[in-house]
């Protein structure tokens, strides 16, 4: 059963639970995914592969923390919980991100393949990107790549 179908079938569940935050956060997504479909030319009743699901869930869950952080700023908690519960929720379909331990070996191959130089560290930062792909965290690869090359 692919990721998308899951997801749908949690809206049920959350319907007869009446957990309407979950409820809020699924019909989000199931928007979230339409508009990923039509981008892609392709029509509604198609399904998103299960990269492209974590894709979006991995887009949303940035919206929340860039919004947790604005409500933080301006002195709105109130408004952070709700997107904090939100983000939760996102990240149960996430997979486990790499720690910056488990990035260093990655980033330490790389800085050696590309040549260790602090005016390539967006560049390297941007091809470890690409090799770790959904499984890390773009701010933990940039800290990594940052410490080795200072």
């Amino acid at each position: 059963m692919s990721l998308q179908t899951t997801i749908k079938d949690s809206l049920k569940e959350a319907m007869k639970n009446k957990d309407m935050v979950r409820l809020s956060v699924i019909r989000g997504l199931s928007t979230a995914f339409m508009n990923e479909l039509v981008s892609t030319n392709r029509t509604p009743q198609d399904t998103l592969s299960d990269e492209e699901v974590i894709t979006v869930i991995t887009r949303e869950a940035k919206r929340r923390k860039d919004s947790i952080n604005q409500y933080v700023d301006g002195g709105r908690a109130e408004l952070a919980e709700d997107e904090k519960a939100e983000l939760a929720i996102l990240q149960e379909w996430l997979p486990t991100l790499m720690t910056q331990d488990e990035i260093k070996p990655f980033a330490e191959a790389k800085i050696a393949e590309m040549g260790a130089d602090k005016t390539k560290a967006g560049q390297i930062t941007g091809a470890l990107m690409k090799d770790l792909k959904g499984k890390a965290d773009g701010t933990d690869v940039k800290a990594v790549v940052d410490s080795l090359l200072a």
